[in-house]
């Protein structure tokens, strides 16, 4: 995966054809809840059960390929984040390229549920440089569930993306990618060897410690955790306390939704070392996204947030 080069254009024209005719975005989520939900299951190209790897590789268009995975939280309220990335991912590309802060960025969507309740607990998409990343996006399954115990299967994603990911940056260079996990909740308090079977399909025996999981991730990947003002844990010092003692100053608190793309693309820029946060935020402003700039700003600059400004340039 990762050839090919996006078309905003062809991206926008889209969005029309759809909007004109009645369909749905998100037109996998429509299919399956006209199914009953026993048969609910993720799109063939997202199932993570067999899965083998999910590969970010140089090409001849894209000879630096920078891997970036976001994973959203599709559980409850969360799953309007999907839907606002969706609607501005030309946006988040334009961001990365146009205004030099990523080379070749190769995009992986995926969404997390609750492997205890859920029916699609986990989906990973593939890397992409192209508008295939728009069409793997809106193949998402919205299931909405959770269990309405105040953690998902974060852990259960964490494992995928440092088990099952094989990317040229940290190949061929020593380059860590980024992830972004976006949600409300706490992972749960232990990674279960059942979870990884039924859902993966390693064949994993004993259960894995939280913080061991995310120790070996963070070897090749920038972690972020974003958490969205749209629940009411948006304020919780616990799930702070949780994200903050796993990644640091890495955990961050956005308080405008709309500004998830944004924050993606500034905190990327700011981390390879390609701008800084004055000029970002400036940037943000450059292309309309006046409010966002301001969401952004907070989230970067303290306020008691997370991050302060990034120290850049790290591989």
């Amino acid at each position: 995966m990762g050839y090919g080069h996006w078309d905003d254009t062809a991206y926008r024209a889209a969005k029309t054809y759809r909007a004109g005719r009645g369909i749905d975005d998100f037109g996998y989520t429509a299919q399956m809840r006209d199914q009953p939900y026993s048969s609910w299951k993720a799109h063939p190209d997202l199932d993570p059960f067999g899965a083998g790897t999910r590969e970010c590789r140089d090409s001849a268009d894209h000879g630096n390929s920078l891997p970036i995975a976001v994973l959203f939280d599709v559980t409850g309220s969360m799953g309007q984040v999907p839907i606002i990335m969706q609607d501005k991912l030309g946006k988040l590309h334009g961001l990365l390229r146009s205004k030099g802060y990523a080379e070749d960025p190769q995009l992986l969507f995926g969404a997390i549920g609750d492997a205890d309740t859920d029916r699609v607990p986990l989906q990973i998409g593939q890397f992409e440089s192209d508008n295939r990343m728009d069409e793997q996006l809106r193949d998402i399954l919205l299931e909405g569930g959770g269990g309405g115990q105040k953690s998902e299967s974060y852990e259960l994603a964490a494992y995928f993306m440092a088990t099952h990911i094989v990317t040229d940056a940290w190949e061929k260079r020593r380059k860590r990618g980024y992830l972004f996990l976006i949600g409300d909740e706490l992972n749960k308090s232990k990674l279960a060897s059942r979870h990884i079977r039924a859902v993966i399909g390693d064949h994993v025996r004993t259960d894995v410690s939280v913080e061991s999981v995310y120790r070996e991730l963070a070897e090749r990947w920038h972690i972020y955790y974003i958490l969205p003002k749209q629940s009411n844990y948006y304020d919780d010092p616990e799930i702070a306390a949780h994200w903050r003692t796993l990644l640091g100053q890495n955990f961050v608190k956005l308080d405008d939704p709309a500004a998830v793309c944004e924050l993606i693309a500034l905190t990327i820029g700011l981390e390879e070392n390609r701008v800084d946060l004055d000029t970002g935020l400036a940037d943000l402003r450059d292309i309309g996204s006046v409010r966002e700039a301001s969401a952004v700003g907070k989230a970067l600059g303290g306020d008691g947030a997370g991050m302060k400004a990034l120290p850049g340039g790290s591989s």
